[in-house]
């Protein structure tokens, strides 16, 4: 399992961030406020129910800030970004909990959550069964398991805990080995393709139309980087991908469910000026 540089750095850090986070509060805690968090709010079965009315389910995602990009945005509110998004039509938030290398915090996921009534995914680099528990207890609806960041056995393992809290679990792939691994170890129905490649970070959406042919019709496809704009909407689209994970171009938008609407509901966007949107 070749794994890029920056990953490498990220996934030692986050070995040391277990261990302090564990050191805190113990994995008996976190079961405890697990099972007393909110009830989950079935982001999987949000993303389904959108492609099953072939309609764009947008995963739109609250992050402040990333390595390869620096901040992202300096206003940064998670509560009044998820509300936002909410009005724009997202389906689903993404939530940047990392730390180190994104500026994220769990404070944020809470915020946005509690803004809302959208599901939330933790968006992390999940290599531990206590960041699952954790997931859950902060209030998160699913997790990503990054394949390229495990080896199989951890994966399921990281699965099969996230099933036992309640969590959905979204598997991230981005080339066709990748997605072998990925189909032969997990069953979740949630497949994300990320565009952006890990070695040379250069983005295309080629990669998700390339691997295409290989995914079951019975799993959800959500492509992840890349979609600038209403062309690259319809040629997902018409290509019968339905689900999407977008960032930074919300991010660096004045207003990120503005922005949202324009790039995934057009026509919600060209009412007249006064009529209600929704």
């Amino acid at each position: 399992m070749s794994v890029p540089t920056v990953l490498q750095k990220i996934l030692a850090r986050k070995v040391e961030e277990v261990a302090e986070r564990r050191a805190r509060v113990s994995i008996a805690e976190l079961e405890q406020l697990a099972r007393t968090a909110d009830a989950p709010r079935g982001f999987a079965a949000a993303l389904l129910e959108r492609a099953k009315r072939r309609e764009p389910g947008v995963i739109a995602e609250v992050k402040k800030a990333s390595p390869s990009k620096g901040v992202l945005r300096e206003n940064f509110d998670p509560a009044d970004i998820a509300r936002s998004y909410e009005e724009g039509g997202a389906t689903c938030l993404s939530v940047l909990t990392d730390v180190d290398f994104f500026l994220g915090s769990d404070a944020y996921l809470k915020e946005a959550r509690a803004a809302c009534k959208l599901p939330v995914i933790r968006k992390d680099f999940m290599i531990d069964p206590y960041q699952v528990v954790e997931a859950r207890a902060i209030g998160a609806d699913c997790i990503l398991l990054i394949v390229s960041a495990l080896d199989d056995a951890r994966m399921a393992e990281l699965a099969s805990v996230a099933k036992d809290v309640g969590l959905d679990v979204l598997v991230e792939v981005h080339d066709g080995d990748e997605l072998e691994r990925a189909l032969k170890t997990l069953d979740t129905p949630l497949l994300g393709i990320n565009n952006r490649n890990l070695h040379t970070f250069e983005v295309s959406l080629e990669t998700t139309l390339d691997l295409l042919p290989e995914i079951p019709r019975d799993r959800m496809v959500i492509t992840e980087s890349g979609i600038l704009n209403r062309a690259d909407v319809e040629l997902m689209e018409v290509s019968d991908v339905f689900g999407f994970l977008v960032g930074e171009a919300f991010m660096r938008a004045e207003e990120p469910g503005t922005e949202l609407k324009r790039l995934f509901f057009p026509e919600r966007s060209k009412v007249k000026l006064g009529a209600d949107p929704d």
